[in-house]
């Protein structure tokens, strides 16, 4: 139980395979030459689960140092006590164990005179494995010995073998866990799944439509998802699964039929099902070469990434109920205020590329587009005759406007959604400018959120390029000089630098996404 302990406490414990052992070595530290002689003729014939031992020999504790401190993978060390000094051998296990930190090695003490190292005491004080007088040694006791010993050597390298697997199934796990679409999981799945198995081969992720969007009575398409190794190129090339060797595609066929995981001799398919009733079909090649230890380690993570792919589609479907409201919240404010889809299309579109030139992470500038379009639902609260007035506002009217910012920030903020958190504060800081004249709370600067900041670009710069009931679009000369003018008074002066910047390219969405005629 003590080195188990040890085991699990060590942070960088030598990382040894049971498959790699081709001999169990076996030290024999003693400063008797008859001693290593007849340990050698005991133990000549010597095989412990079919591997023989290999016997090094040290002459005193220093040599002893000297060979364990280069060769990790010594199995048993049979020590003498009494050597340079009366306790040669006790600060030689000492050292083992506290300096060297190995705690796989098994150590059995052997003495002549077990009076000046009494046994109940060094076995309280000592990290050891048994106690030996020599005298009492005949060749079959020291087999049994040496048997005893390797046993326990083998049971802590599994452990540990164990360990290592459990600790890449984690790691693994959790890099799939990260991936945020199916074919960033697929491809995670696939490269985790060839740390954990070395394969050489390659692998092939296969997706299969769920029932409802197949025609009815038509065989279920393998679809292409991801692949490394030599099936690479077929999903660059994005070709179906008949592009695959017809005992890969019989493969995948069996797994589907069957519905769940299926280890061959030479690959095997793992089967996951989603919340949509999608399937996802994994084919790994050369689990031949893998360990029983190593195939319910990869079962183990199969579970995990079961577990992680329904998570995924889970939080998709969540997603994806979040934009859908997002557009029903949007098309209602604009078929109030005559304003068109395309419009806070563009809007959410262009707010994420001048995120993304601001540096911002790609998830946070992809958030920031679906919450865009949000930043006037108040304006669902404005009378029709103030909102669609043809043309300007009286300074009554422009009060009541002005409330549109402050209702939507208060109507977004009911949720606790990311999503919808980012949109309130959009409503809540899109009509702020960088010198604080504008509104709601007469901000300034950075103290103005920086999604409103960029959001107050993209709308202004999408509206004077659009018709609306009280104008026609401007020209893209006036547009620029506009933006150029009230640089740092009206707009952070980053924001309008991206924008300027990258000038063509968000003109260029007028064009692909027009509003109706």
């Amino acid at each position: 139980m003590d080195e188990l302990i040890h085991l699990l406490d060590d942070p960088v414990p030598p990382a040894i395979d049971l498959a790699d052992v081709q001999a169990w070595k076996v030290l024999v530290v003693d400063d008797e030459p008859e001693v290593h002689a007849v340990t050698r003729l005991a133990l000549r014939d010597f095989r412990f689960e079919g591997r023989p031992v290999q016997l090094l020999a040290a002459h005193s504790a220093a040599e002893a140092r000297t060979q364990l401190r280069s060769q990790d993978d010594i199995a048993l060390a049979l020590v003498d006590v009494v050597m340079e000094t009366d306790h040669a051998g006790l600060d030689l296990v000492r050292w083992i164990r506290d300096e060297l930190n190995n705690h796989f090695i098994r150590i059995v003490l052997r003495t002549g005179q077990p009076g000046r190292a009494p046994e109940p005491v060094v076995a309280n004080d000592y990290d050891i494995n048994d106690y030996k007088d020599k005298t009492e040694l005949t060749s079959q006791k020291l087999a049994t010995v040496v048997r005893v010993a390797l046993r326990g050597y083998r049971d802590i390298l599994a452990v540990d073998q164990a360990r290592r697997g459990l600790e890449r199934v984690i790691a693994a796990a959790s890099q799939v866990y990260a991936r945020h679409t199916p074919a960033e999981f697929a491809s995670a799945v696939l490269s985790q799944l060839a740390g954990l198995t070395g394969m050489q081969r390659g692998a092939v992720c296969v997706r299969v439509p769920p029932p409802a969007s197949r025609p009815a009575g038509s065989a279920p398409p393998f679809q292409i998802a991801a692949a490394t190794g030599e099936f690479e190129p077929l999903a660059a090339r994005g070709a179906d699964a008949s592009a695959l060797p017809e005992q890969l595609r019989s493969s995948l066929q069996r797994a589907f039929e069957r519905k769940q995981h299926q280890f061959a001799t030479d690959h095997y398919v793992l089967h996951f099902t989603d919340s949509q009733h999608g399937e996802c079909l994994l084919y790994v090649g050369d689990a031949c070469a893998l360990s029983e230890v190593d195939l319910r380690l990869v079962e183990l993570f199969c579970t995990q990434v079961s577990i992680a792919f329904e998570n995924l589609h889970l939080n998709l479907e969540l997603l994806e109920a979040q934009r859908e409201m997002i557009c029903l919240l949007a098309g209602a404010a604009e078929s109030r205020s005559k304003e068109t889809a395309a419009h806070v299309l563009r809007v959410g579109l262009i707010a994420e590329r001048l995120a993304r030139a601001l540096g911002w992470p790609p998830e946070r500038a992809e958030l920031l587009r679906h919450a865009a379009p949000l930043h006037d639902l108040g304006k669902i609260a404005i009378p029709d005759a103030i909102l669609n007035k043809p043309g300007r506002h009286d300074p009554e009217e422009r009060a009541v406007m002005c409330t549109h910012a402050q209702i939507g920030a208060e109507l977004l903020n009911l949720s606790r959604r990311p999503l919808l958190r980012l949109a309130a504060e959009i409503a809540a800081s899109h009509h702020e400018h960088w010198d604080g004249s504008g509104y709601p709370h007469g901000l300034r600067g950075e103290a103005i959120p920086a999604s409103g900041r960029i959001v107050a670009v993209a709308d202004v710069f999408d509206a004077l390029g659009s018709r609306r009931c009280y104008k026609e679009p401007w020209p893209e000369s006036a547009i620029r000089a506009h933006f150029i003018e009230r640089r740092g008074s009206q707009f952070d002066p980053a924001v309008v630098d991206a924008l300027l910047a990258h000038w063509e390219e968000l003109a260029a969405l007028r064009r692909h996404y027009p509003d109706p005629v």
